[in-house]
């Protein structure tokens, strides 16, 4: 044989989506499950409110994760699709009257459509150039919130107070057999990890898909996907309202739980906060995002006891060192971890 040939016979086969990739073990899921379904018995409702944060901005970490770490493609822009999923659920709520679950399927398709024809102009656009246009995206949603055009709606600069929702009125029942009380912060905590659940399933799904695997061919060279078959065009726009829609979702609960939505908690700074958990998450990692989340929402918190007017230099330490110590995120932290326990099960 020639050596060229010789090549192509010794070269190892690669799995082309590794199955246990984008997600955790069965043991360890349920492991986490537990931890997350037993913690809001034994805390205080505002940690249990922390905690319901924690749980959306994982989701809409997550959304970014499919959006970057499944196609490649760089958003900055998340935090306007969040503010469309807010106002959605806030002015479907407060001015039509509907059921606060209801609101959230309607906020992912609206923000699904939204972000599916922005990712049409942005089909031209990559790397720093797509981000750049993002960026543009999420610094004009806060003043296209304000205007008075949409003031009866949104409540202009004032924005939309949002009544939280009680705990159905059966499983308040059912807990008054055993002498407890279900507060509207764990009802509502209960209620968006369900909703977390069944979007994290979903999303695992998806990208062990055709699509995933279209998404990924995308990510790892374009011009290679499309030479084999991939419609690069549907796919990245697809990528863009999948993402978007999860985002929606989660603004919605997010505007559910604090009961309030207004222009000024949208801005630009929300957008860079979501890409800065996706990354210590770890890009391409779902399981990262609730890490990623923790991060962004207690770290600062950290910051601040240490030094309440460096607060800000404090956080900027404590995320260059985790950069610096661990460059893929929580990811490679699972992988070390992983690794050691192999190890101990050898010996």
């Amino acid at each position: 044989m020639s050596t060229a040939e010789d090549i192509v016979t010794e070269a190892p086969a690669v799995e082309a989506v590794p199955k246990r990739a984008m997600t955790l073990g069965f043991g360890t899921s349920l492991v986490v499950l537990a931890v997350l379904i037993l913690v809001p018995l034994f805390v205080k409702n505002f940690i249990i409110f922390q905690l319901t944060m924690l749980l959306i901005y994982a989701l809409a970490v997550l959304a970014l994760n499919i959006l970057t770490g499944g196609s490649g493609q760089f958003s900055l822009g998340q935090s306007a699709f969040y503010a469309v999923g807010a106002y959605t659920s806030a002015i479907l709520m407060e001015h039509v009257g509907m059921n606060y679950a209801l609101t959230l399927p309607i906020a992912g398709i609206v923000c699904f459509g939204f972000g599916f024809l922005f990712g049409q102009p942005a089909l031209r656009l990559s790397g720093v150039y797509l981000a750049l246009a993002t960026f543009a995206l999420a610094t004009a949603m806060p003043q296209l919130l304000k205007l008075g055009y949409f003031e009866h709606w949104t409540g202009g600069v004032q924005g939309l107070v949002v009544t939280k929702p009680d705990a159905p009125e059966l499983l308040q029942a059912m807990a008054s057999w055993f002498h407890k009380s279900i507060s509207q912060d764990m009802w509502l905590y209960y209620f968006t990890l369900a909703v977390g659940i069944a979007i994290y399933i979903a999303s695992v799904n998806l990208l062990r898909s055709r699509s995933g695997r279209a998404f990924m061919a995308i990510r790892d060279n374009e011009i290679a996907a499309s030479a084999m078959g991939v419609d690069v065009a549907l796919y990245k726009t697809l990528a863009f309202g999948v993402s978007a829609g999860i985002t929606g979702v989660a603004g919605g609960l997010g505007a559910i739980a604090v009961q309030f939505v207004a222009p000024d908690g949208y801005t630009i700074t929300l957008a860079i906060q979501l890409f800065l958990g996706m990354v210590v998450g770890g890009v391409g990692w779902l399981p990262g995002s609730i890490v990623g989340s923790a991060f962004i929402i207690f770290v600062p918190n950290i910051a601040e006891s240490f030094s309440k007017g460096l607060s800000g230099a404090v956080f900027g330490v404590l995320l260059f060192l985790v950069i610096f110590l661990v460059p893929h995120g929580a990811r490679q932290v699972a992988i070390v971890a992983q690794q050691l326990i192999g190890k101990l099960k050898k010996n």
